[in-house]
């Protein structure tokens, strides 16, 4: 297959993603809460929305036009892929399948369904794709790898991938910059890159970096309409646990009867609670983000106003060019063949 037959698929398969109805989608959704109970109707329907908005045709050929992917030597890539959101490993599906290699894939024990019915659905559009792609529970006789773990689970396989060329991915998470001088529409849109998949993914809002004096009553106020978390019995579990750790250090917090805001400088938060840290100046905030610069993964601001950010609302629908960890995948991809030719 050439890179026009493999990008075609794809594009096809962002139009069958769009077109899914909802009776569909909560088959699906009934079949993934079998091995993960986060994966929700609301959620999984997000998810596929926002491979559908990534699939977009000018979009792929712009970003793809950055890089020669034509002609390569196919290698084996195995990909560890993560379950904590619905189809969290897709972009890695798509820059091995994209750049001619072979997928190799080992799919969390929390995110099985989806993955292989998603490879169907690319197999029936383009029958070729059959043999690119093979699910294992070992990565074994590949030629490079792709991982995404905790950070432990990040050490080891750092060792244990240690003599080839890979790309391995630890905890991180994401935060937001406030001035104070939101206004309710624009805290309303935050509330997406807070709760979007319950705060379960690397760009969830995490902790917010704020103005000193900031009050945060006209946040609660925004994010009223996000209460409905707490329909949910896991989220529900964590809020009522946290919040009891909460009162019984007696640490100060604020609480809005589903999510808790505290002051911490840690970047990561647990679900249902979010960090607050102030800052004192531009410069000040400058080194606050500079400091926790090798964990965050996106940094979201009212409009995209902070240099380097994006706008509130758009923490969970990357597009294609946007990399996890700011790692370039494809260009690791289209260097792999350099090495020699796989038997």
């Amino acid at each position: 297959m050439n890179l026009e037959i493999r990008l075609q698929a794809f594009v096809q398969l962002g139009h069958q993603l769009h077109a899914l109805t909802l009776e569909q989608v909560q088959e699906l959704t009934q079949q993934a809460r079998r091995q993960n109970a986060w994966f929700d109707e609301p959620n999984v329907k997000h998810a596929l929305n926002s491979l559908a908005a990534m699939l977009n045709e000018p979009q792929l050929r712009t970003w793809l036009a950055a890089y020669n992917l034509e002609n390569l030597q196919p290698r084996k890539v195995g990909v560890v892929m993560a379950g904590n959101i619905p189809l969290v490993g897709f972009h890695d599906l798509l820059t091995v399948l994209l750049s001619g290699n072979y997928l190799y894939a080992k799919l969390s024990s929390e995110d099985t369904f989806l993955p292989k019915w998603l490879v169907q659905q690319l197999v029936a559009i383009q029958p070729k794709f059959k043999d690119f792609v093979v699910f294992v529970d070992l990565l074994k006789e590949v030629d490079a790898i792709i991982a995404t773990g905790s950070d432990n689970t990040a050490r080891y396989f750092e060792y244990y991938f240690s003599k080839k060329p890979h790309i391995i991915r630890r905890n991180r998470s994401s935060l937001a910059v406030l001035s104070g001088f939101e206004s309710p529409e624009e805290l309303a849109q935050l509330g997406n890159d807070i709760f979007q998949y319950y705060g379960l993914g690397c760009r969830n809002v995490s902790k917010l970096l704020v103005p000193e004096g900031y009050n945060p009553e006209a946040l609660f106020q925004a994010l009223e309409s996000y209460k409905g978390v707490l329909d949910h019995h896991k989220y529900a579990n964590n809020y009522d646990y946290n919040k009891s750790i909460l009162l019984v250090n007696q640490t100060p917090h604020y609480d809005n009867g589903f999510l808790l805001l505290t002051e911490n400088k840690q970047l990561v938060s647990p679900i249902s609670v979010v960090h607050l840290e102030t800052y004192t100046s531009q410069e000040d905030l400058k080194e606050k983000l500079a400091a926790l610069s090798d964990k965050i993964q996106c940094v979201v601001s009212a409009f995209g106003w902070y240099q380097g950010s994006i706008p509130f609302g758009q923490a969970q629908c990357p597009t294609a060019a946007q990399y996890a960890d700011n790692v370039d995948t494809l260009a690791f991809l289209s260097g792999l063949n350099i090495l020699p030719a796989t038997l």
